[in-house]
């Protein structure tokens, strides 16, 4: 004869029931659903991102009387590029230098590789030369900041960055000599010294418009006293 189970007056299992009170006087826990959501912890803005909205972006509409606030130039992007044309040969000098800009920028960097073989200069195809990184939003303001108050005073014999490094639509090109005025390189640990070059990519459209706008983050172009954001 087939085993009959016994339902409780709640129209639920004894024998489950049963199972149940067992498992819990063992200590199991029983998944339960949060009742509130998790609440959320609040992001503070960059600096010098606050410093554009509230001080930067009015002084410029203000100087080139910008009536539409979208015509205000803003820094989009920031691209630091490290070239190693003998990665090919030396493939630990790339790999401590992907990890030295990864420290330098918080972010990973992307290896860059030949678009054409040239024989001249023993690169075929494909061949990793370099490594580069892309900032934007708050990790962009939060290298500009540094670059400006902890890395340019460290630069040796700096007489000021250049001020036409413009490309004539508002993008602006530097290079620097070493790794080592980032504060974030450890001297020893350096396998080998090397420079980078750093794009500012702004939405001026004209140099003038760009010029203005370095200037008010304080950037310290030669032959200027650079004023220093609050």
């Amino acid at each position: 004869m087939a085993e009959q189970k016994t339902k409780s007056p709640k129209g639920g299992d004894s024998k489950g029931k049963a199972e149940g009170t067992k498992a819990k006087g063992r200590g199991e826990k029983v998944a339960t659903l949060p009742t509130d959501p998790a609440p959320k912890v609040a992001v503070g803005k960059p600096r010098l991102q606050s410093f554009y909205e509230e001080t930067v972006r009015p002084r410029l509409a203000k100087s080139f009387a910008l009536a539409n606030p979208h015509q205000v130039p803003k820094i989009t992007k920031i691209v630091l590029n490290v070239g190693m044309g003998d990665a090919g040969k030396n493939p630990k000098q790339l790999d401590a230098a992907v990890e030295e800009l990864a420290a330098v920028t918080g972010q990973k960097p992307v290896i860059t590789k030949a678009k054409k073989s040239i024989a001249n200069f023993g690169l075929r195809a494909g061949m990793p030369v370099g490594c580069s990184v892309t900032l934007r939003g708050a990790r962009m303001y939060e290298f500009l900041d540094r670059f400006i108050s902890l890395a340019v005073p460290r630069m040796r014999d700096f007489r000021g960055l250049p001020n036409r490094s413009f490309d004539g639509r508002g993008n602006y090109t530097f290079g620097i000599k070493e790794q080592m005025v980032f504060p974030e390189i450890d001297y020893d640990k350096v396998e080998k010294i090397h420079g980078m070059d750093i794009t500012i990519v702004t939405t001026a459209g004209r140099d003038d418009l760009a010029l203005a706008l370095l200037r008010e983050f304080g950037w310290p172009f030669r032959g200027e006293t650079p004023q220093r954001a609050a």
